[in-house]
């Protein structure tokens, strides 16, 4: 049964930093793309990024572009959302997901094979 875990959340005044972690177990980590997903309060879920197979190919959404960087280290089946010049709008519940395709074709969570549980991100003012 394949499980991902999120780890390095945590509360963090505007402007700092947070590097996020998941970590797959029970899947063949570099036959998935891997994707970051967010969801705050009464709010839909949205990808923040995502990382095709090999890291040759990368998304960001808008709102985290130049800000944000996905990578991944297939030897430890991790993937990582480096997040830098936080604001309070980038608080949230933020999950890992794994897509079974070598290449980024969706940005929908309902599309993933599997979502981790997630890791609470909190901005302060």
């Amino acid at each position: 049964q394949a499980q991902l875990v999120e780890s390095g959340g945590g509360l963090v005044q505007a402007g700092g930093s947070l590097r996020l972690a998941c970590a797959a177990t029970g899947l063949t980590f570099r036959d998935y793309t891997m994707g970051w997903f967010r969801q705050a309060p009464g709010k839909y879920r949205e990808m923040v990024a995502a990382i095709n197979w090999n890291g040759g190919d990368t998304y960001y959404s808008a709102s985290v572009r130049g800000r944000f960087t996905i990578s991944r280290d297939n030897a430890k089946n991790t993937v990582y959302l480096q997040m830098n010049n936080l604001n309070p709008e980038d608080t949230a519940v933020y999950l890992c997901g794994a897509d079974l395709a070598n290449a980024i074709v969706t940005i929908r969570d309902t599309d993933y094979d599997y979502l981790g549980k997630g890791t609470q991100v909190t901005v302060s003012s």
